[in-house]
């Protein structure tokens, strides 16, 4: 973590000076706004956190609940999500307050004995090398209260508005503030709000959906499930695990919380008719208990308190976009819905958290460019393009993974049905198939060879380095925070990086001096790295090089004092060689491009200079 850069200032790093003219108790809602964030859930929360960082864009977050969540429904948090925690700098506390899933177990009824529920089979949860993170069980509230601090935290001193509903929404066009909102307090009085950008992230029965037009579309499977978080006793041996049990008597899903004693169990429950709702049905949390019992049977199950609990129906339902352009409109998008405003499936994926917050990082980086004025607001159309996808794919999922849980297991089967889906769709569980497609932000996979475990599109895979600096080991991805800047990796090729004509010296030289650099996009006076933020990996082992050698432009002066950043450059690690890891070509090297949201967005050789410049210039000013 860095800080002192512009001065010596004693306390919490973390607690970032209050911009000036606002009050360390932040400022009453105003009354025009560059973005108003409806809802305040993990997308909300997740686009807020990335946004309060920039005290020049005015965002407020209206919330119709009178304060924080304090128990939430979702729990599952994605190695992927984790590794985005780690930019936001609070994944080190999720993992020391999370429980971690490590194993998954598999229980079904013993073909010699029916009435006995036998292990059928257990498996790693995470497979090997796939994240340096866990997947990890924590309360969505906790979540919450992270992003919270983050906000207070901020320059913006940013803090939800509560007690106020969203009850109209309408886009003026051509108006410097186009988005006006008209909210409700808990006694009835009204207030409009004008906006440059409106985001809906207040769930399924989101006001702004309605009011853009857009409609959840889907199926139910007619299947209802209950689910409750309970502390209990009981003997059956793997409550501390994540296990899914089936019989005859039904299925159980068991996901051990955080703390030690907490359980979540969801329980399948009765079919439903066509056109019934859950709601139709007298359903009790007796009736749960004793479900959950008769699929634990033989096993003793004794519910000692229940700290929530709710029966819900499976469906997936979908919009057709994620903003408020017309089909075939010739015009930018003013007002956006995420996370289950936009999509909404089954909880037992674990997925739904983790896709919303997915669905603010997306966002948040492309409204902080464009209000900046560092990019084109052309670029805000694909936040849709890539986002939809992203939940398209999650409701394929869902639907597949509802049918399985629904199953009876096969007698005689060596490796049960849902053993192999569970295996088969671990990476998809862990957050890791989200690639997005060739676009304006997304380059062609023609160099892809130069660094084949960086795949264009898909997520920044970090791996082990060692920082020249100091020598620290660590992860190349830790050393990248959610400031909105993107990321330009210079993988060296093996030769000696101090010779004139050196690859790495060629490129510092043209980013540097060249009329063509991307770096010409700062403005005046700015640090070299205020927009793009060049890092140099090397193959040589960090006593086998000099730092003051390589190019000036990996140790830039930054800051109000001008003070010399040494922490750019890092060298292979030879115990987990990165070179070797990711498949970077050790003659030639390679340049990865990365977007501040985390995801690869091209590969090039170092001295495609002429690539490199024409990819920035298709959306930064």
């Amino acid at each position: 973590m860095q800080y002192h850069r512009d001065g010596f200032r004693p306390g919490d790093p973390r607690v970032h000076p209050a911009a000036p003219g606002v009050p360390e108790g932040g400022t009453p809602l105003p009354d025009r706004m560059d973005v108003l964030i409806v809802g305040s859930g993990p997308a909300g929360l997740t686009l807020a956190a990335q946004l309060s960082a920039f005290p020049e864009i005015t965002t407020r977050v209206v919330e119709r609940r009178d304060g924080p969540l304090e128990k939430g429904q979702a729990d599952g948090i994605s190695c992927r999500s984790m590794e985005m925690f780690q930019a936001f700098g609070f994944a080190h506390t999720v993992k020391e307050q999370g429980y971690w899933v490590n194993e998954a177990t598999f229980w079904k009824a013993d073909p010699a004995d029916p009435a006995r529920l036998v292990r059928a089979g257990r498996v790693q949860d995470v497979e090997d090398g796939l994240s340096e993170m866990p997947h990890v069980i924590l309360n969505q509230a906790r979540v919450h209260d992270f992003y919270l601090e983050i906000m207070r935290h901020s320059p913006s001193r940013l803090s939800p508005d509560y007690g106020l509903t969203l009850v109209g929404l309408t886009v003026e066009e051509g108006a410097e503030h186009p988005v006006v909102a008209e909210l409700e307090a808990a006694d009835g009085t009204r207030r409009t709000v004008r906006a440059r950008y409106a985001v809906g992230c207040e769930g399924a029965r989101s006001a702004v959906r309605r009011a853009i037009g857009r409609e959840l579309r889907g199926d139910s499977a007619n299947q209802a499930w209950g689910v409750m978080d309970v502390l209990c006793d009981t003997d059956f041996p793997d409550i501390r695990m994540k296990s899914i049990l089936k019989s005859d008597r039904g299925s159980v899903l068991i996901i051990p919380r955080e703390g030690g004693f907490l359980t979540r169990i969801y329980i399948e429950l009765d079919k439903l008719a066509a056109g019934e709702r859950v709601a139709d049905r007298a359903n009790t949390l007796d009736r749960l208990v004793a479900a959950a019992q008769a699929v634990f049977a033989p096993f003793t199950l004794t519910v000692r308190d229940v700290a929530w609990w709710s029966v819900y129906e499976i469906g997936q339902r979908l919009t057709d976009r994620f903003d408020d352009v017309p089909e075939g409109a010739d015009r930018l998008p003013r007002v956006f819905i995420a996370g289950d405003a936009c999509h909404t499936h089954s909880p037992k994926a674990g997925q739904g958290m983790n896709v919303s917050m997915g669905d603010g990082f997306n966002l948040g980086w492309k409204l902080a460019a464009v209000l900046r004025g560092r990019a084109d607001p052309a670029i805000l159309h694909s936040y849709s393009a890539e986002r939809q996808g992203v939940a398209q794919d999650l409701i394929d999922f869902d639907r597949r993974w509802a049918r399985i849980m629904s199953e009876r297991p096969e007698d005689g089967a060596d490796t049960p049905q849902f053993q192999r889906s569970f295996i088969e769709n671990g990476r998809y569980t862990a957050g890791m198939q989200v690639t997005y497609a060739l676009s304006a932000l997304i380059g062609p996979a023609t160099h892809q060879h130069l660094a084949t475990g960086f795949p264009v599109g898909a997520r920044l895979h970090s791996a082990p380095v060692v920082r020249l600096a100091d020598a620290l080991p660590m992860h190349l991805g830790h050393a990248f925070t959610a400031d909105g800047r993107w990321r330009l990796i210079a993988f060296a090729p093996d030769e000696d990086h101090a010779a004139e004509g050196a690859a790495l010296n060629r490129l510092c030289g043209f980013l540097a001096d060249d009329p063509a650099s991307p770096l010409r996009h700062n403005r005046p006076g700015e640090d070299a790295d205020a927009q793009i933020d060049l890092r140099a990996v090397l193959p040589q082992g960090f006593r086998d090089v000099a730092l003051e050698t390589l190019p000036a432009l990996l140790r830039p002066r930054v800051g109000r004092l001008g003070l010399v950043d040494a922490e750019k450059i890092f060298c292979a690690d030879p115990s987990r060689d990165i070179y070797a890891l990711r498949g970077i070509d050790r003659a030639q090297g390679a340049l990865v491009v990365v977007r501040p949201d985390q995801h690869v967005a091209h590969v090039l050789p170092l001295d495609a200079t002429d690539e490199l410049a024409a990819f920035f210039d298709g959306f930064l000013i």
